[in-house]
């Protein structure tokens, strides 16, 4: 079952739910999931499906980050509804300990040794992580391992 008909299904049964929070999660992805296909590239497969859902998390966690700034919670609640949904179709994130490790292997293949060395490092980490981490987990723990 495609992602599209895996929301499609799930926004049925969320209207029947009536789970407003769900509703509003699902339509947004339904929504850009058909701006993409219109957009003349063609029917989306399932990396480009996960980086779209991937951007849609981001798009959420930035919002949440400004709210809670602007001491809004009731609209950073909202997001954090949404993205806890939108997460739900992402495939499993790896853990800190896991992307330490393999960046440790991956700064031994590049062979970098210092901060300098930290755009060889995030070009080959960005590759390595695509779907399975946050890049800015990941460049936060490289300039960790680096410095």
């Amino acid at each position: 079952m495609s992602l599209q008909e895996k929301i499609n299904n799930d926004l049925k049964e969320a209207m029947k739910a009536k789970n407003e929070a769900a509703l509003r999660a699902l339509r947004a992805v339904k929504s850009a999931i058909l701006l993409e296909n219109t957009s003349g590239k063609g029917e989306l497969d399932h990396a480009a499906e996960t980086k779209l859902l991937q951007k849609l998390v981001k798009q959420r966690k930035d919002s949440i980050e400004i709210y809670n700034q602007q001491g809004r919670t009731d609209l950073a609640q909202t997001e954090i509804e949404e993205v806890h949904i939108i997460e739900k179709y992402l495939p499993a994130m790896l853990s800190d300990d896991e992307i330490k490790s393999q960046l440790m292997q991956l700064i031994a293949q590049v062979g970098a040794t210092s901060a300098a060395d930290m755009g060889k490092v995030m070009g080959a980490a960005t590759k390595h992580f695509a779907g399975k981490a946050d890049n800015k987990t990941v460049s936060a723990l490289v300039k960790q391992l680096l410095g």
